[in-house]
C-alpha cells in the first residue's frame, strides 16, 4: 500500500488490550483505568480478520502491543494464527516482560519471532517507583527466558526521563558489550494525560552521545526504522536512539496502528481515527475503507508546535 506521499505502508501495530499489570507514571493513571464494556473491544477473531485484510493489502510486519499484550486471554492462540498468514515476514511483540518467563516458550512455539521489552531502569527500587509496584526481577527473568527460547534479536526500550534514569545511560549501553541485544533510548513523548508530566521530565537523547563518547555510528540498514544506531567498539549489540521530539523521522514512516477498540490510527501523534470495529461487524468492505484511509495518512506530526494528542499510550498501543 502506498500513501499519498509515496511511502510503502507495510507495518501494522495491533493493540490487543488497553489493560496493563503495571502503572508506569508516564503512561497509566495511578488508580488504573476504567474497564470498557466487553463488546467495545475487538475479539481475537476480529483482530485476526482485520490483520488478514491488512496482510492481503501488503502488510508483512505485525507487532502486538497493549497495554500489556500478555494479559490478554488467548494471546498465544492469536500469535499462532497470525504467524500462519501468508505474507507475514516478521511477527513481534512489545511487552513489559513481567509475564514473559511464563509465556516465552509457548510464544516462540506459536510463531512469534522476537520481542521488544520496556525497561526504564536497572535499579530495583527505582523500577518499583516508576511502575508503581513492579518487580525488576520479573523482567530480568523474562529477558533470560526470551533469550533461551530464541525470541531474538531482543530490543530493550528505555524511555529517557530527566532526573530519573540519565545516570544509568552508561549501564544500559554496557549491556550491549557482551549481549547481542539492542538497547534503544526513546525520548519521553507528551502523549495523553501524561503530556504535562512528560514536558517537565523531557530530556533530549543528545545527552547519550555526551555521556558515552565511545559510541560509533553504524550504517542504517532500514530507513523506516525510527532508531539511529551506534555501537561500542567490539560490542555484540547496538545502541539505538529514537528522537520523535527533537528529530522527526516521519519521512520514512511505514506504519499504522489498530487499537484494541478497533480504531485505525494513521499517525501516533494525531487524534484522527477511523472506526473499523463497527464496520467489521456490519460486514462493510474493510479493504476499500483501509485503502481510502491510507491515502489520508498525514505527511508528519506536529509535536514541535505543541499539537499533542488526547489519548494515552495504553489506549493507542505502545
Amino acid at each position: 500500500m502506498k500513501d499519498a506521499f509515496g511511502r510503502n505502508i507495510n507495518y501494522l501495530r495491533i493493540s490487543v488490550t488497553d489493560l496493563c499489570n503495571l502503572r508506569c507514571k508516564y503512561c497509566m493513571p495511578e488508580k488504573g483505568i476504567c474497564k470498557v464494556e466487553h463488546r467495545e473491544v475487538l475479539s481475537l477473531e476480529e483482530i485476526y480478520e482485520a490483520a488478514k485484510i491488512f496482510v492481503s493489502l501488503g502488510v508483512n510486519k505485525i507487532r502486538l502491543t497493549g497495554g500489556e499484550p500478555l494479559t490478554r486471554k488467548g494471546i498465544v492462540n492469536l500469535v499462532e494464527r497470525l504467524g500462519k498468514l501468508d505474507g507475514i515476514k516478521d511477527l513481534a511483540m512489545t511487552t513489559n516482560g513481567i509475564l514473559l518467563k511464563k509465556y516465552a516458550k509457548d510464544l516462540k512455539s506459536a510463531g512469534l519471532n522476537r520481542v521488544n521489552i520496556s525497561l526504564d531502569t536497572l535499579d530495583e527500587k527505582k523500577y518499583s517507583q516508576i511502575t508503581r509496584g513492579g518487580r525488576l526481577g520479573d523482567v530480568l527473568e523474562g529477558i533470560e527466558a526470551a533469550k533461551s527460547v530464541g525470541l531474538t534479536p531482543i530490543k530493550i526500550n528505555v524511555v529517557l526521563i530527566g532526573g530519573f534514569n540519565v545516570d544509568e545511560i552508561e549501564a544500559f549501553v554496557n549491556l550491549t558489550k557482551t549481549e547481542a541485544i539492542d538497547v534503544r533510548f526513546i525520548e519521553l513523548m507528551p502523549v495523553g494525560e501524561a503530556s504535562k508530566w512528560a514536558e517537565e521530565n523531557f530530556i533530549s537523547n543528545e545527552v547519550i552521545l555526551d555521556e558515552v563518547s565511545t559510541l560509533e555510528k553504524v550504517e542504517r540498514l532500514d530507513p523506516s526504522s525510527p532508531a539511529v544506531y551506534y555501537k561500542l567498539p567490539g560490542a555484540k549489540g547496538r545502541v539505538g536512539i529514537i528522537n520523535p521530539i527533537s528529530c522527526k523521522f516521519c519521512e520514512y514512516c511505514n506504519r499504522v496502528r489498530l487499537t484494541s477498540q478497533g480504531k485505525l490510527k494513521l499517525c501516533l501523534h494525531s487524534n484522527e481515527e477511523i472506526d473499523l470495529k463497527d464496520k467489521l461487524r456490519q460486514g462493510e468492505d474493510i479493504e476499500k475503507i483501509i485503502m481510502a484511509a491510507i491515502k489520508q495518512k498525514p505527511e508528519s506530526h506536529h509535536l514541535e508546535d505543541g499539537q499533542y494528542i488526547t489519548d494515552s499510550m495504553y489506549q493507542i498501543g505502545g
